[in-house]
């Protein structure tokens, strides 16, 4: 009898330790990659109550309309929103050559500082937004306190009164109601342009792969705001040479990399027939309301929720993993939905971050990129 009670105790408990082996999960999961995604086109208004109520979980590439102050179950979380550039009229009497389009442009530049709204003055087209910024902060600060050190100085020019042409009605609050010109005559010109729709405009998706390589960095950002722009035909030719280097991997390491990135960056800069004048920045919106909220995301620097990362990380509340995602976005879809010419709004483009499968994705917070899942990499020894 001992020696059946003996067996049977042993049976069971080799039983035991097998079934609760098997009961065990996975220890690693890739993402919180949602297996229900609904996007809908919902106007800010009806955004604001539908994240309040945690019909949605966010909304994306816009700022919902609030009565009041958001709810404490609504969080924000702020990236790059636009560029604000100042472009001199070539035909303007005050332009007169360079130097006296320089006195221009910073005169409006150091005017702008301090006028509160959304703009924040940093006149170096690298921003902290940017993955690279550390290799550019010495630049941009030397240039802040080169433009805003003495807001009072005007470069020994006298200006009359200015005629600024605001294209947008942000940048067009910060200009002087004095200096606020229509048509085509105008001195200086105050143009607001999309990060999101800067980098979405020279971006591509082919055979799982997103491009070009340096999309994300702040010297190539740099020369599509500027670049296009510059009336100087030994500048273009300079700066087209050092983009083509860049572009082409024509440098002998990283330190050469980096101080060409800074040169093509301050070659920009120096022309004074347009200039960034500063940034504003996207705040968009998520609910965390118990049960249905998001418990934690990732979001991108540059593009914000509109990002392969956020769809991969979010984390709903009410799930372990995975669950059903409602985001909610302004304006319906308008460009054509395939993965060759379409998906270029920013409605498609978070589609196709939901539903491509690229190797590599945009890492949230550098100039770089990262593998899309987990990969087995093997270190090689330090040279």
């Amino acid at each position: 009898m001992k020696r059946r009670s003996a067996f049977l105790a042993l049976t069971m408990t080799v039983a035991v330790v097998t079934v609760a082996r098997s009961g065990h999960e996975l220890p690693v999961y890739p993402s919180f990659y949602p297996h229900e995604i609904v996007l809908a086109a919902v106007t800010p208004k009806d955004a604001a109550e539908l994240l309040s109520a945690g019909k949605i979980q966010a909304y994306v590439g816009a700022a919902p309309h609030f009565a009041g102050t958001p709810p404490a179950s609504v969080k924000g979380v702020d990236s790059l929103g636009s560029f604000v550039v100042v472009r001199i009229h070539p035909s303007s009497s005050l332009a007169k050559d360079a130097k006296s389009s320089c006195a221009v442009g910073e005169y409006i530049i150091r005017d702008l500082f301090g006028k509160g709204g959304d703009l924040i003055v940093h006149p170096y087209p690298v921003t902290p937004f940017h993955g690279d910024y550390l290799h550019h902060a010495d630049l941009a600060e030397a240039a802040k306190a080169r433009i805003l050190g003495n807001r009072d100085a005007s470069s020994g020019f006298a200006f009359p009164i200015l005629k600024v042409k605001a294209v947008t009605e942000r940048v067009r609050a910060l200009v002087r109601p004095e200096w606020r010109a229509e048509g085509s005559d105008w001195d200086a010109e105050l143009a607001e342009i999309s990060a999101a729709e800067l980098i979405a405009s020279t971006s591509y998706s082919m055979n799982g792969w997103l491009g070009p390589a340096w999309l994300r960095s702040g010297w190539f950002s740099s020369s599509l705001l500027l670049g296009e722009r510059m009336d100087d035909e030994d500048l273009v030719g300079r700066v087209r040479s050092q983009v083509r280097r860049l572009q082409t991997s024509n440098f002998a390491n990283s330190v050469e990399r980096i101080n060409l990135e800074r040169s093509l960056v301050s070659t920009l800069a120096a022309d004074c027939f347009a200039r960034v004048a500063g940034y504003t920045l996207r705040r968009e919106y998520f609910s965390t309301v118990f049960e249905a909220g998001v418990e934690n995301i990732a979001y991108d620097s540059l593009t914000g929720f509109n990002s392969p990362m956020f769809i991969r990380t979010v984390k709903l509340r009410d799930f372990p993993w995975n669950g059903w995602l409602s985001l909610g976005m302004e304006g319906a879809p308008r460009a054509a939905w395939n993965p060759v010419a379409g998906f270029t709004d920013e409605f498609g483009r978070l589609m196709w971050s939901a539903v491509g499968d690229p190797v590599l994705i945009p890492s949230p917070n550098e100039s770089a990129w990262m593998f899309n899942r987990i990969a087995d990499v093997q270190s090689s020894a330090v040279q």
